[in-house]
């Protein structure tokens, strides 16, 4: 038998208020542990073992919880990686409830289905973590997931940025996410994706356009960009086409990211902080794997292109390989959609042109992310504080980015590298 410990999680009378280990309880871990090892196994003993740190989680919070359980007389141990709804607001609104139902949608309802498009041609199944139970019960919804930790995958350093290698990787998984869910749309051409899961037809325009506090934080991050480049000197353009996109914003959204077709699974929040790699002897990135699918929706491809080519790597990485990380990402869809004796619905130079045609959001999803996310560790979000409003948060993070933006020059850089590349393609005029 294990050694008995402590078993945390159900509140008690002397708890002063709902914390993330009273919200992780033995049931779930129970309906956790059977889901991955079977009805045969019998838990012995667990506990929440926090391992987070400042500015790694945004929208909910991230704990695990370490398992002791015994299968014939055998003692054995597993960690799982648990989510829950913070129940934080943004700007007064609650609209992480929304953020937590499309990530437990996601692996209840539509990550099955893309694995079976993918097994159905020969392919391996889609790089997100493996899902042992969900609990959507109000107030109280946590995620159980597989802690990839323990297979070796680990985060990207944020402030370095993603280089050719891994970035490479990204795009090829998040091709394979895009042409499967074109195969599942395909097998009922009648009925889009959107109808058939209602949860993909609310993406990031949704909630920018619902939610005044998340609009108010862009405008505010575009007053602070516009700042840091009156502070560059030399860009007047670039401050004054700030001043011309601040009121449209909402817009610009919608715009963006709901023309166009075809319309795939995106993952809608594919950035550096949401992926995990792991590595070869070498330290060569093998493999990737996608988090936090809580934005994910029903768009043009070229969204998640330009969500993740304009917030994870500098310029130097991007601008010279764009054709290129494209010219992999097509392979990779093409070579899904041939397995399944289909055609891609695109060229790879239309690819480009759609892809082009939505720089205007890569560039203001550049403006939201990059000032907060590479300013230094003591302005970054600390996700662990559920008291405190979000839209709070941010201010306080984003008025620390622009303290310390003089000695800060990653900032200064990504934005100038991105800021250039927009001028000379005429996106700023």
């Amino acid at each position: 038998m294990a050694d008995k410990e402590p078993k945390v999680g159900a509140a008690t009378s002397s708890s002063p208020s709902v914390t993330p280990k009273s919200l992780v309880t033995e049931n779930h871990v129970r309906a956790a542990l059977m889901s991955d090892k079977g009805a045969a196994a019998q838990l012995t003993a667990w506990k929440v073992v926090d391992f987070t740190k400042k500015g790694d989680n945004y929208t909910c919070l991230v704990t695990s919880v370490e398992v002791k359980y015994e299968i014939d007389g055998k003692s054995s141990e597993v960690v799982y990686v648990v989510k829950i709804n913070s129940g934080k607001t943004f700007g007064g609104e609650n609209m992480f409830d929304l953020f937590f139902e499309k990530e437990c949608k996601f692996f209840l309802d539509i990550a099955p289905q893309i694995n079976s498009a993918l097994r159905e041609i020969g392919h391996t199944e889609i790089n997100v973590p493996k899902c042992f139970h969900i609990s959507l019960e109000k107030g109280k919804e946590v995620i159980f997931l597989e802690d990839l930790r323990a297979r070796g995958y680990k985060m990207a350093d944020r402030k370095q940025g993603l280089d050719e290698a891994h970035t490479t990787l990204v795009l090829r998984e998040l091709a394979r996410l895009h042409a499967a869910s074109l195969l599942l749309q395909n097998k009922t051409p009648d009925k889009a994706l959107g109808e058939k899961y209602p949860v993909l037809k609310i993406g990031i325009d949704y909630f920018v356009n619902n939610h005044d506090g998340l609009l108010n934080m862009i405008r505010e991050s575009a007053t602070v960009v516009q700042t840091i480049m009156k502070n560059v000197g030399g860009y007047e353009k670039v401050t004054a086409w700030i001043d011309t996109i601040i009121p449209r914003i909402a817009d610009i959204f919608s715009e963006q990211l709901q023309r166009g077709e075809p319309k795939v699974v995106c993952h809608g929040d594919c950035w550096i902080n949401n992926l995990l790699f792991r590595y070869s002897e070498t330290g060569h990135p093998e493999d990737v794997m996608l988090l936090d699918l809580q934005v994910v929706n029903y768009s043009s491809p070229a969204a998640d292109l330009n969500y993740l080519l304009y917030t994870s790597m500098t310029g130097n990485v991007r601008k010279p390989n764009i054709e290129a990380f494209l010219g992999s990402y097509y392979t990779t869809f093409k070579n899904i959609m041939e397995a399944a004796g289909q055609t891609v619905p695109f060229s790879q130079a239309q690819l480009l042109k759609d892809f082009r045609d939505r720089n205007l959001v890569g560039t203001i999803f550049t403006i939201m992310i990059v000032p907060v996310v590479l300013s230094e560790t003591e302005g970054a979000v600390d996700s662990s504080k559920n008291d405190e409003d979000l839209e709070e948060t941010f201010r306080k993070a984003t008025e620390k980015a622009l303290e310390n933006v003089d000695a800060n020059l990653l900032v200064k850089s990504r934005l100038l590298s991105v800021f250039d590349e927009m001028m000379e393609l005429g996106i700023i005029p």
